[in-house]
């Protein structure tokens, strides 16, 4: 039995497995209990993409802050604006065209950050 699933195509394999899950999940009638899962994974999602950035923050500070003022205030706003999206997407959720405004608000405040990023360490 174990050479028929070694010898499986891993993506059948995968699915099957899934499957399984799923199958368990309404035998058992865990739904709440995967509602409850999924909202704790996402609050360690969250907690663990808000770690990174700190560090990321935290090794960077000192030549961010010989940055000039306005290149400070466009970084540090579009990041606060992408938090803020974040955080109302996560209490609020997001349906229809707000997705569209949500992911837009995501891109366009990565976009001003790498660009003033990339704007003071571009050397003529």
């Amino acid at each position: 039995m174990r050479a028929f699933f070694s010898r499986m195509n891993p993506a059948l394999r995968g699915f099957l497995i899934l499957g399984l899950i799923a199958l368990v999940v309404v035998v058992l009638q865990l739904e709440a209990t995967l509602a409850a899962l999924l909202i704790v994974a996402r609050i360690a999602f969250l907690l663990a993409l808000v770690f990174f950035v700190y560090l990321m923050w935290r090794e960077r500070r000192e030549e961010i802050a010989a940055w000039p003022a306005r290149a400070r205030v466009v970084f540090y706003g579009a990041a606060l604006l992408a938090v803020a999206d974040l955080g109302v997407n996560w209490y609020g959720g997001a349906t229809g065209l707000q997705v569209l405004a949500f992911v837009g608000v995501l891109v366009l405040s990565g976009a001003a950050m790498w660009r003033t990023w990339r704007d003071q360490h571009h050397y003529a």
